[in-house]
């Protein structure tokens, strides 16, 4: 498991305070996305179950875990087939807007949603950043969950590699689940290494949570009394 730790980077550059507009609650912190993988590939089956349902089993025992104070979100990808290759590489949608969190809500949006299709990574980073945060200041963690490469004929490493240059308040983890593509993973490493985040990957049950898990908060204090064992 390859991880590579994520540096904080405060948004005040992003976001002009005044009295009026400043929100104590609402925009300050960080807000987490958790862009998760619905293609196709996602319906093969590791340890006797697909890769998508450890996905969803993994997320909702996450989930309970997560300050009720957070504001996340959760977009997917892959899910729609497409008419076209085009339609396709465009199947990327928001599910459950960036707020509090609300359980509820994720559980039944992952319950609806079935892998089909295409993997674009870049699009769906490309309207995460674009859209989802709109309106938000401060920090902005992105959850990337993926078991492949991007397959729409574009790059996550060269778009965050650009991205970085007008904007530094986006962390993008990515969990690398059962990928054994060596491009592929480089791909995926040089997108959380660019935008100084970590990079994990996972190939069990067992190490997709504990990869899951380890991009959020409340791992630290677990994650503090397993080093002095190493």
């Amino acid at each position: 498991m390859a991880i590579i730790a994520a540096i904080p980077v405060f948004g005040t550059d992003y976001g002009v305070y005044n009295p009026r507009s400043y929100q104590y609650n609402d925009n300050d912190g960080e807000m987490t996305l958790f862009i998760l993988d619905f293609s196709n590939s996602m319906s093969e089956y590791l340890d006797g179950k697909s890769k998508a349902y450890l996905m969803i089993e993994t997320v909702r025992k996450l989930l309970p875990s997560i300050n009720r104070s957070s504001k996340v979100g959760l977009r997917v990808y892959g899910h729609r087939v497409g008419i076209t290759p085009f339609d396709a590489c465009r199947a990327s949608t928001l599910l459950v807007p960036i707020g509090r969190i609300d359980n509820f809500a994720i559980n039944q949006a992952l319950s609806d949603t079935k892998p089909r299709g295409m993997t674009p990574i870049t699009y769906s980073l490309k309207q995460a950043i674009k859209y989802d945060f709109m309106g938000f200041t401060g920090k902005k963690h992105i959850i990337l969950l993926t078991d492949g490469g991007e397959n729409c004929d574009e790059s996550p490493c060269k778009f965050v590699m650009e991205m970085i240059k007008e904007r530094k308040d986006v962390t993008i983890d990515v969990i690398a689940f059962n990928i054994s593509d060596k491009d592929d993973l480089a791909q995926l490493q040089c997108t959380s290494l660019v935008t100084s985040g970590k990079f994990y990957t996972a190939n069990t049950a067992a190490e997709l949570a504990r990869s899951l898990g380890n991009t959020i908060n409340v791992q630290k204090e677990v994650e503090a009394k397993i080093l002095p064992q190493r």
